[in-house]
């Protein structure tokens, strides 16, 4: 069997005016991580929230996006994945405009808990839809790597986007972002994407439905509370109960003959790795960036909007990477090319395990430039690498995993690296005597608290205040860039010794690999089937 894609098997001009389509929604959803935060003060001014309300704001959105991907990933398997990226778009564009006029909390918490349900058809989809429309791995990984690139751009552009929103409009322009591109999604996408299903899915078993919202979504609630409010009952009581039903879960998997999850996707080891590596990753960048974006603010004294500003060259920086890492595969095993760029990223966290706060501001910013340089090539090989391992039929599956993969290592990162440098703060702040009880209290909490107390005190009070607050969250900041130092070279190998997929020039084709660590034939077989051969068995349809 040649090692070289024919040209039939190869994406043309069409393939690649839908990749560009596909860039829509990944760009939009990148973006909407981030503007909610700005829009916070401006919504709880307009709407006036309840303090658990706002809590409700903004964590439904992540919550819904978590429970669902798993599920969507499936259906898009089942009904065909073009359908379902279209039905999410027109809801994601309802949702947006209902987020934007809303005229209560209420409101305002359905309406998110309606964009994370459409964000979670719409990530899988296109992702699932790339591994379909590229055949030629080679096509393949440019085409996730510039996904990835339209990801990392929104997460680089967002804060500008809606610090300028903020500043010219009222907090409803955020969400309006979201219709005018998924109008254009839904004209464009019939004419220039291919739909794509498996016609021996099966029926979705709603029961596996059930069981996957009630292992995921007390876990992340769990999590996402853990780091907002240290070890209590209930946070920990819902993560039991999500351990449990995610048990429960795994074991009517193996029982059922068209299964919500397939679970032999695990035995293909660059799948498995991959995975974790990709977890683990955004792990670290969760707890990570959470210190950074607070250390620019809070330490450095910075606004949101100039705050994004200097974090434009970290995520530029993850752009190129991302987009090189292909490129690099002609001369290096992609797990080599994952595994330099890990210790890249364990460099960055090196400089800021060792950064200051009173004069530490280039040093963190070149720090959190590594960090990211070096996660570029794991997101957009590891991603593929997860794609590509999987049979064509479960790309919808294998996207959602991957997407899972990252949500979940984004919020165990937020809430075990968050509570880390939470522990270090409170125990390293000293608070002058001459503060006000109730402030030394509030102070002690988090550094946010501190900040805001002293402004409510004299120049030089709130000075002395500010100094050793600002210095115990940078010593949090330093302990979180150890632990990120030491994940990321463990990462590296482990990804450079378990997944040996050889680099594309050396007759390889980048497709996963099976356990012996030769390319599985039968895998190498389903990915080089052509469009016209997939048409007749009714899973590409024109």
């Amino acid at each position: 069997m040649s090692t070289i894609a024919e040209p039939r098997h190869r994406a043309g001009p069409r393939e690649w005016l839908g990749l560009a389509v596909l860039a829509l929604p990944t760009l939009l959803l990148s973006i909407d991580v981030s503007v909610l935060h700005l829009a916070v003060p401006h919504v709880s001014a307009s709407l006036d929230p309840s303090a658990s309300q706002m809590l409700w704001i903004i964590d439904i959105y992540g919550f819904t996006i978590a429970g669902f991907l798993v599920t969507m990933g499936t259906l898009g398997d089942r009904i065909g994945r073009r359908r379902l990226l279209l039905i999410g778009a027109a809801v994601f564009g309802v949702a947006s405009a209902a987020a934007a006029y809303a005229t209560d909390p209420a409101t305002l918490i359905a309406a998110r808990a309606a964009l994370g349900v459409a964000g979670a058809t719409l990530m899988p989809s296109t992702l699932a839809l790339i591994s379909s429309m590229f055949r030629d791995a080679k096509q393949r990984g440019v085409a996730i790597a510039v996904w990835v690139t339209m990801f990392s751009l929104g997460i680089a552009v967002g804060p500008v986007v809606g610090g300028a929103l903020l500043e010219l409009f009222w907090w409803g322009s955020v969400f309006l972002l979201g219709v005018p591109i998924m109008l254009l999604l839904l004209v464009t996408a019939p004419v220039l994407l291919p739909e794509y299903r498996d016609p021996d899915a099966g029926r979705l078993d709603l029961t596996s439905v059930a069981l996957s919202l009630g292992a995921i979504l007390p876990i992340v609630y769990g999590l996402k509370e853990l780091a907002n409010d240290g070890g209590t009952l209930v946070p920990l009581l819902a993560i039991a109960v999500g351990l449990v039903l995610g048990v429960v879960f795994v074991r009517r998997q193996r029982t059922l003959a068209s299964p919500l999850l397939d679970l032999r996707l695990f035995r293909d080891r660059t799948f498995a790795t991959a995975l974790v590596a990709l977890l683990l990753s955004m792990f670290i960048a969760g707890g990570t960036y959470l210190y950074v974006t607070q250390y620019l603010q809070l330490v450095s004294d910075r606004s949101p909007m100039t705050a994004g500003l200097w974090l434009l060259p970290a995520a530029f920086a993850l752009i190129v990477t991302s987009m090189l890492a292909p490129v690099a595969t002609r001369w290096l095993r992609p797990a080599h090319v994952v595994g330099i760029g890990l210790v890249i990223s364990a460099v960055g966290h090196v400089m800021l395990s060792l950064a200051d706060s009173p004069s530490g501001l280039a040093q963190v910013v070149t720090g959190f430039l590594f960090v990211y340089a070096g996660g570029g090539p794991l997101i957009a090989l590891g991603t593929d690498m997860v794609v590509g391992s999987a049979p064509p039929e479960q790309a919808g599956s294998a996207s959602a995993l991957s997407e899972t993969s990252t949500e979940l290592g984004m919020a165990l990162g937020v809430a075990v690296l968050g509570s880390v440098g939470t522990a270090v703060y409170r125990s390293q702040i000293t608070v002058p005597a001459e503060v006000p009880a109730e402030a030394a209290d509030a102070a002690r909490g988090t550094l946010a608290a501190a900040v805001a107390e002293a402004e409510k005190l004299s120049s030089d009070l709130g000075a002395a205040l500010l100094g050793p607050a600002r210095d115990a969250f940078t010593s949090g900041l330093n302990l979180i860039g150890v632990l990120g130092a030491t994940l990321a070279l463990g990462t590296a190998v482990v990804v450079a010794i378990v997944i040996r997929t050889p680099a594309s020039g050396d007759g390889g084709d980048g497709d996963g690999e099976g356990d012996n660590g030769r390319t599985d034939p039968a895998e190498k077989s389903a990915a080089d089937i052509g469009p016209a051969v997939a048409a007749q068995d009714g899973r590409l349809a024109p």
